[in-house]
């Protein structure tokens, strides 16, 4: 399967908020990362009492295989067995008293861990 990019509005795909997209490019942006090409790779890991906990970073190019998304001028890199955990999920950025980050809203959880940062599908 090649790279394909879709404008986010793909059901199997994850979407992101306005807000999350700012942060992240700013983010980008203070790294030095060419926003033409990188973007934000988000991925589920082993780990966590759950069993599944997610993970991102940002890439210089997507992989092969995966799927790119754009979202408010933000590239999404996700990887073909990170999505079917996390497809439909929509990526949020919370800054609130009590926590400030990023945060994934993902229906296909069916239990997730007190702490909030792993789980299971």
């Amino acid at each position: 399967m090649s790279t394909g990019t879709v404008d986010g509005s793909s059901e199997s795909a994850v979407e992101v908020s306005e807000l999350a997209a700012e942060k992240a490019l700013a983010l980008m942006d203070s790294e030095g990362m060419d926003q033409d090409v990188g973007g934000l790779r988000l991925f589920v890991q082993q780990g966590g009492c759950a069993g599944l906990s997610y993970g991102m970073r940002f890439d210089n190019e997507p992989e092969a295989d995966d799927t790119v998304t754009v979202h408010h001028g933000l590239r999404v890199f996700v990887d073909p067995a990170s999505l079917d955990y996390i497809g439909g999920s929509r990526l949020e950025y919370e800054d609130g008293l009590q926590a400030a980050g990023f945060h994934v809203e993902n229906p296909n959880v069916v239990s997730e861990c007190g702490c909030g940062e792993s789980f299971r599908t």
